[in-house]
């Protein structure tokens, strides 16, 4: 990774420049950081500006084209296009023909360098930001966190889930490792329980019962503090690998887990897996799933002033 960064920073290899302004989020590790409510929120934000934009990912976890990140960006920002594919800078000249796109927002995008970038944000979970400090396979780093110097902003995720003494000591390590780097702080704020029938509940609907819950998302515990912040009562949780592909046997196993919970007791999981099942029920349980937006807590004013930068293509100071 050092060399290749190298190679980037000395001109040996080039990233292609497109007509459009292009805002990268990405990460140091693999998977988890929460980088799907992050392109939503960048994505709502020049949308609000009157902007076209597109969102360029790179699919991973789907035979199809269709993975479910895209499956819920798809169904929540049904006006924004996602393209998905290895060749991200192929797809950015494909939006520009097809969608005249003015801005495209790279999915999962600071290790993608082939692609020049406007801003590049990087995200990482407050709760567990180094990968247990080693480079992938030892380790979940996808490169040394020295490369945090090529950022623009800082992103951290999940902010309420991690004590604030070590949020602290987070700021403290990265004011060391990559200074004067602005840094954001921000949460996964759930909003509301939905099914796939389109129904809505409020959230008060989790502290009555008992309840039970299942994901196959990077970060599991991360949803399961969620659901027990918001006073959920839960007597099982059952955890499938990142980006898991339901089959007819999953889903059998899961009928015949559900009817031998509790009575009254509540299904839950996530949009992300809620979008590949496309169930309502499970056996004779609704199926709900829990909706997360991205709050900024912190450092809203800097993040904006950079985003709204690269439309003026006056860098902040």
């Amino acid at each position: 990774m050092r060399l290749r960064n190298t190679a980037y920073r000395r001109g040996w290899l080039r990233s292609e420049q497109v007509p459009a302004v292009v805002v990268s989020i990405g990460n140091l590790t693999v998977g988890g950081t929460g980088k799907t409510p992050c392109v939503e929120y960048i994505a709502r934000f020049y949308r609000n500006l009157g902007r076209r934009v597109a969102i360029l990912s790179r699919g991973y976890g789907s035979a199809d084209g269709r993975n479910d990140e895209a499956r819920v960006l798809e169904e929540n920002l049904p006006d924004v296009p996602h393209l998905q594919g290895a060749d991200r800078v192929a797809l950015a000249w494909r939006a520009l023909a097809e969608w005249q796109s003015e801005v495209l927002v790279l999915d999962d995008g600071f290790q993608h360098r082939r692609l020049a970038r406007d801003v590049d944000l990087v995200l990482m979970d407050a709760t567990a930001p180094w990968g247990h400090g080693y480079l992938l396979p030892r380790g979940l780093l996808r490169e040394p966190p020295s490369s945090l110097q090529r950022a623009d902003v800082l992103v951290l995720t999940r902010c309420d889930q991690a004590p604030a003494e070590q949020c602290e000591r987070l700021r403290r390590t990265l004011e060391r490792i990559a200074p004067h780097k602005p840094v954001v702080e921000t949460t996964h704020r759930p909003v509301e329980l939905s099914n796939s029938d389109g129904a809505s509940a409020s959230l008060e609907l989790l502290r009555e019962g008992p309840a039970a819950a299942f994901c196959g998302i990077g970060n599991p515990e991360a949803f399961r503090r969620s659901l027990l912040d918001l006073g959920a009562r839960l007597e099982d949780f059952r955890v499938y690998p990142d980006h898991h592909a339901y089959g007819r046997t999953d889903v059998e196993d899961l009928q015949r887990w559900a009817c031998r919970l509790s009575a009254g007791a509540r299904i839950l999981t996530t949009q992300k897996d809620a979008v590949k099942l496309r169930l309502s029920h499970l056996g004779e349980r609704p199926l709900w799933w829990l909706r997360i937006r991205l709050c900024v807590e912190s450092g809203q004013d800097v993040l904006e002033g950079w985003l709204r930068s690269a439309i003026s293509g006056e860098r902040p100071t």
